[in-house]
């Protein structure tokens, strides 16, 4: 979250030189090599793109999100279908340094304020849709999770910017606009034991461990997370807990939410019980966005003395840690379905967490398998349900995750 200054639109690049050049002299190729370690792709389907492409459609292409490289991971796509994309970024994004921000604007990119309402954004997004130059990237999950094999809940305002370009589209030209569910996978190059071996131990020595333990890879790699999760209970608990932890997690995740609330004066939603998993999921990610809000409002406009921004600096912290805390899904390192890759994300999130970086050394194959287009209705979503066209992207994203999953290799 930016706190250094308010929000600003920014608009992307519209040339089609900059792509061009860009993509000629493979220069994305060799940033996903060094920063993300993913070394070498495969498009699937592509030619269902190419054939929106051809037919004038509005495309909105609709991918799963597990890691920072998706944005550029999707270039691939866009090149094997010969049609450079826009896309969708987070404002924060821009304000990493002078470089990231050129070259994202450049490539297509512009911004959205996930603090609060952003109409020029909208607007934006709605108009690429309806001008069918380029497709336009649109991640619903919103945010990334480092959990490649299970889809979080999707946002709606995805569904809704769709159903308000086709209205425009078929009033403009008669045309139509389509969602383009787009899977990403990431496999394994190698064997990872030595990697992981080497990660899980420099975790360990930071946390004071004498000696690596002589345990399995899984059981060390949970062993290690249990660590973490004990730090975070002391930090904010004052002790660590006992019990499994996904109750231990969740306990945890209530108390940053329900605290965070009650020093911001915000009505909480915690004393209502989500009836399913699904609810739960969306429910603290409300509560957390509500909380980033509430925050840059009382940062901007509120003209905090430097003590009360210490504590709105914090209470940021504690939102983004109960997001955070939500990348560790329950069985996700099952024994009899964990694989090489599960271990790898759990790995680098953990260094994420505790180091703020997370080392790339092992070399990943990234797969971008596109799905048939679903035609967008023109028609506003139903009230009172989730809407249909949002079910069916989640549905297709889930069956094609599912399948890919099953294509990374099962821990020996």
């Amino acid at each position: 979250m930016i706190l250094d200054r308010p929000y600003q639109f920014i608009p992307p690049n519209r040339n089609d030189l900059w792509p061009a050049f860009i993509h000629g002299f493979r220069i994305f190729d060799r940033y996903l090599h060094k920063k993300e370690g993913v070394v070498s792709y495969e498009c699937r389907n592509a030619e269902l793109l190419r054939e929106s492409v051809d037919r004038g459609d509005g495309i909105l292409l609709a991918p799963n999100h597990c890691r920072y490289a998706d944005p550029l991971v999707l270039g691939w796509l866009a090149r094997s279908s010969k049609r450079h994309v826009y896309a969708m970024a987070s404002w924060h994004l821009f304000n990493t340094g002078w470089f990231d921000s050129f070259a994202i604007q450049r490539m297509g990119g512009f911004s959205v304020f996930r603090e609060g309402p952003d109409r020029q954004s909208l607007e934006l997004a709605i108009e690429i849709l309806v001008e069918a130059h380029r497709p336009l990237i649109l991640f619903p999950e919103g945010t990334t999770n480092r959990t490649n094999d299970i889809l979080k809940p999707l946002l709606d305002g995805v569904t809704f910017i769709a159903r308000q370009a086709a209205r425009r589209k078929s009033k403009r030209d008669g045309g139509n606009v389509v969602i383009h569910p787009v899977a990403i996978k990431y496999l394994c190059s190698e064997a990872i034991d030595a990697w992981a071996g080497a990660q899980l131990e420099q975790i360990e020595t930071h946390l004071g461990w004498r000696r690596p333990p002589k345990l399995p890879l899984l059981e060390r790699t949970l062993r290690v997370a249990a660590a973490l999760l004990s730090l975070r209970e002391v930090e904010y608990l004052g002790s660590s807990r006992s019990g499994p932890l996904p109750e231990r997690r969740d306990a945890l995740i209530e108390h940053l939410l329900s605290s965070t609330e009650t020093q911001l004066g915000l009505v909480t939603s915690a004393n209502e019980e989500p009836s399913e998993k699904q609810d739960a999921l969306i429910d603290v990610r409300s509560r957390v966005r509500t909380i980033r809000s509430a925050v840059n409002s009382q940062w901007f406009v509120g003209n905090p003395d430097d003590e009360e921004r210490m504590a709105l600096r914090s209470n940021v912290v504690a939102a983004d840690l109960a997001q955070e805390l939500l990348s560790y899904p329950n069985d996700y390192l099952n024994r009899e379905s964990v694989t090489d890759t599960r271990i790898v994300e759990t790995i680098q999130r953990m260094q994420e967490s505790f180091f703020g970086k997370a080392d790339v050394g092992v070399p990943l194959h990234a797969v971008i398998e596109t799905d048939d287009a679903i035609p967008v209705p023109c028609e506003k979503a139903p009230r009172g349900v989730e809407d249909p066209l949002l079910t069916k992207v989640r549905e297709r994203l889930g069956e094609m995750l599912g399948r890919l999953s099953k294509e990374a290799r099962p821990l020996s």
